[in-house]
């Protein structure tokens, strides 16, 4: 069973999951409910479709909620989101009006009787000013919070301070300004996901051929959000300088998250302005949600590039390193955690557009630096990312808090 503990031994070994189990004796008999506001698209819900069903495996009880927003509701948080990441916005009454109706609708017929809650990002933020408070409200939030708009921190502080911890992904997101308990786990994949797990031959050349992808030549791929922060017209730039070199393809794959309205007009954008290397097949854009084809995506081409301008934590780094891919990324966010510049892969600045192509060309002519890469990037991921230590550092954390 692939959400028993036990299932990971061969990967992690057995004084980790010992050490799971123990974490999770002081929490017998314990609800613990998490909420977020979508349940595919993004490393948010794919970690909750595993720590929950892990976390109930070790004998907690465990629950996942969605918030119901409409398209409106989920333009504003978007907007929210832009702006903790350092965007500008116009934070009008109508704006905060919509996000509070939809979480106060949201908790009419949301019942909380449980003994710790654990809310996740911007979206169901508000959500903890519409209970009676009966037990530890936890915010997890999983974006870059180095430098908010002002605006929409203060705003947002006013219901962060009703919580009794703050989780961040890094340590450099901690912020000074709120008195109130931080810390900091990163987050973490899970290794037996159709993303992520070993995948036969046969079922990589039925993916590739499924989709219509080529091996002819070297595939330049980032996995990501079409979102401006992943900077997706970045990445086409820096294809065509590596294009002048090396005759690859690039491809662009992101799924369209329900929360994420943004993602059409950034696809649109892009199509747009590579319209040409689209018609000529060198590059290729896939918007398909579908595990299996990330995978194998990870696994067939020659570099994986993160050129994100701001990342939270950027988990695709994660998926390609524990795939034995190099990774070149931006030296942004929760990337710098994942990646040793020059060890497990390299770290840019996002707008070194020169320096990424230069990296990618060393890179397809180098194939032993790449293998040396990928071998030091599968080992970092083990010992520092895994699912296993992510459900460590919650119990541990729940532990205390309860």
């Amino acid at each position: 069973m692939r959400y028993d503990p036990e299932s990971y031994r061969k990967i992690v070994g057995d004084e980790v999951i010992a050490d799971i189990y123990k974490k999770a004796r002081k929490l017998y008999g314990k609800y613990i409910l998490n909420i977020n506001s979508t349940y595919q698209g993004g490393g948010v819900a794919e970690m909750l479709s595993s720590l929950v069903p892990l976390m109930n495996n070790t004998g907690i009880d465990a629950e996942w909620r969605i918030l119901h927003g409409n398209p409106d509701f989920f333009t504003v948080t978007k907007k929210f989101h832009n702006a903790l990441q350092g965007a500008d916005i116009n934070l009008t009454d109508l704006k905060k009006k919509l996000y509070m109706e939809t979480n106060g609708n949201f908790a009419i017929y949301t019942h909380i009787k449980h003994d710790a809650v654990m809310i996740h990002d911007p979206q169901p933020l508000p959500l903890i000013t519409f209970y009676r408070k009966r037990q530890p409200w936890i915010w997890r939030c999983h974006i870059d919070l180095t430098a908010p708009n002002p605006k929409i921190w203060d705003y947002l502080k006013s219901f962060i301070l009703r919580y009794d911890a703050v989780i961040v992904s890094m340590e450099r997101y901690k912020r000074k300004d709120l008195p109130v308990e931080q810390f900091v786990i990163p987050p973490a994949i899970d290794p037996l996901t159709p993303k992520n797990m070993p995948l036969e031959k046969s079922t990589i050349d039925k993916f590739l051929a499924k989709f219509n992808i080529p091996l002819d030549k070297p595939l330049i791929t980032q996995i990501s959000r079409f979102d401006p922060w992943k900077d997706p017209l970045g990445v086409i730039e820096v294809f065509k300088k590596v294009k002048e070199v090396k005759d690859v393809r690039l491809i662009l794959c992101g799924s369209m998250a329900s929360d994420d309205p943004e993602g059409y007009r950034i696809y649109e954008e892009v199509k747009k302005k590579a319209k040409k290397l689209i018609e000529n097949g060198d590059v290729i854009l896939i918007t398909s949600e579908n595990n299996i084809l990330v995978n194998v995506l990870q696994r067939v081409s020659s570099v994986i590039i993160q050129k994100s301008t701001r990342e939270g934590f950027g988990l695709t780094v994660t998926e390609a390193l524990w795939k034995g891919t190099p990774v070149i990324a931006s030296r942004v966010g929760g990337i710098t955690l994942q990646i040793k510049d020059g060890w497990n892969g390299f770290l840019l600045d996002p707008y070194d557009y020169d320096g990424f192509a230069k990296k990618i060309i060393e890179l397809l002519e180098n194939p032993d630096l790449a293998r040396e890469l990928g071998e030091n990037g599968t080992e970092f991921v083990r010992k520092n990312f895994l699912i296993t230590r992510l459900i460590l550092q919650h119990l541990k954390l729940l532990g205390e808090i309860l």
